[in-house]
Formats: C-alpha cells, structure tokens, sequence
C-alpha cells in the first residue's frame, strides 16, 4: 500500500477515538480489528509480571479504554498508573476500569504523548498498544523511544503490540493480504474498505526491524519478540541501566 503524502491530524483521530470507546474497552476481543488481540494483550501482560513482579509504577501511552493497563494491572495490582490518551472519553473509561484493579493512585493525562514531558526513571513498565503507528516522521520516532526509555527505572520494560510493515514492497503487500483475508471473515466489505481507508489516511507503521533496532539505539539494553502474526507484532524492551 502506498500511503497518502497528508495524513489525518491528531484532532481528527481524537475525534474519531472519541466516537469509538465501547469498541476499544473490551479485554476479551482486545481490538477487533488487530489480529491476535487477546493473545498480544495476555502476552505483554505476563512478560511485564515476569520481568517486573515488584513493579509500583507503570504507564500506558495511548491507553484507549485501557485495555493493555486493566490486563497489566490485573497481575500487578498494587501499583500507581499513569495513563495518557488524547481523547478524553477514552482516558475516563481506562480511568474506572483501571481503578477496579489497582490499590494505589491513578494519574489521568488527556494529551499527545510526543508533547508531555515524562517524569525520569520513574516508571517499571510501560506498554503501548496500537498506538505508535500514528508516529510520523523518524524524529517522532527518535523522541518518543528516548522518552520512554528515560522515564523508565533500571530494570524497567517497554512492551508494545502495533501494526507493522514488511521489509520490501512485495513482503508488506503479502503480509496486508493475510490482514485482509482476517478482517474479511469478521467484518462487512463496507467495513473493510473503511479500515482501509483509515489505515491508509491515519497510520505510518515501521518495520518490527525498525522498531528493535531503535529501542537499542536509545540505550535498551535487551529487546524481546512475543508474537508476530502477518502485519501486527507484540515485542518489548529492558532498560538494564
């Protein structure tokens, strides 16, 4: 797929996500149009326990409904969190839903997280889902990942499940078909062609090759593949000093 040259604005995607909130709030389907949703959410969640199990601050970049902080915080419950979205009707139902799970303090920020400053090694584990695709151009790329880096603690972890791209034109056109093939057996043609055409005008996905080798040009000391099924991945990084 060739992607427009102009793409949507953060306050168009607002007011979309805006419109959009039982959609993103469901911890059984995950979001129904990703593939393997649930399986990626539980995957992060885990990995996060695993690697973090006396964790006492996290954060969700992006949260939507707060899918990936209810599954993080369902394993870690006794833990402050931090969750940033632009869209506020979705940071106010990731707020009750989290607050459900946790005994400490929520922390809501409505906002773009490429703008609000992080606070340093703060945080033990940081998770982004479906989110990062919205990132432009490389220096976009660059700041977010130093960001996250530096707010996390030693020891802390960065856990994403996005939508990637293939390595060559021939792989990524491969690797959409299967994504269509999926999308085809759950969801009208009407509704297909709008996915689409919301991938096309709203998303600039990297390569999951991108993404490993940039969290190690930012200082991640390890980074860690989950699960890749066609154009969607769930992978993380350590932050060991």
């Amino acid at each position: 797929m060739i992607f427009q040259q102009t793409k949507s604005s953060p306050e168009a995607i607002r007011n979309n996500f805006d419109q959009q909130v039982e959609r993103f709030s469901d911890i059984e389907t995950g979001q129904t149009t990703a593939i393997d949703s649930p399986l990626c959410m539980e995957l992060v969640a885990r990995s996060a326990a695993l690697l973090n199990p006396n964790a006492k601050r996290v954060m969700d970049l992006g949260c939507g409904g707060g899918n990936y902080a209810v599954k993080v915080t369902s394993l870690l419950p006794d833990v402050d969190c931090t969750l940033i979205d632009l869209s506020g009707n979705m940071l106010a139902k990731a707020v009750e839903r989290v607050a459900a799970n946790i005994s400490g303090k929520i922390t809501a920020i409505q906002g773009d997280y490429r703008e609000i400053p992080l606070e340093e090694n703060a945080y033990d584990v940081i998770t982004a889902g479906t989110t990062l695709h919205h990132l432009r151009e490389d220096q976009e790329w660059e700041s977010v990942f130093t960001k996250v880096f530096k707010a996390l603690k030693p020891g802390g972890t960065f856990w994403i499940n996005d939508i990637v791209i293939g390595e060559t034109d021939e792989i990524n056109l491969m690797m959409l078909g299967g994504w269509l093939s999926i999308l085809k057996k759950q969801v009208s043609p009407e509704e297909v062609d709008m996915y689409m055409e919301r991938y096309e005008s709203e998303d600039t996905p990297r390569t999951l090759s991108y993404q490993l080798g940039l969290m190690k040009q930012v200082g991640f000391s390890e980074t860690i593949v989950l699960h890749k099924h066609f154009n969607f991945a769930a992978f993380g990084a350590r932050k060991l000093k």
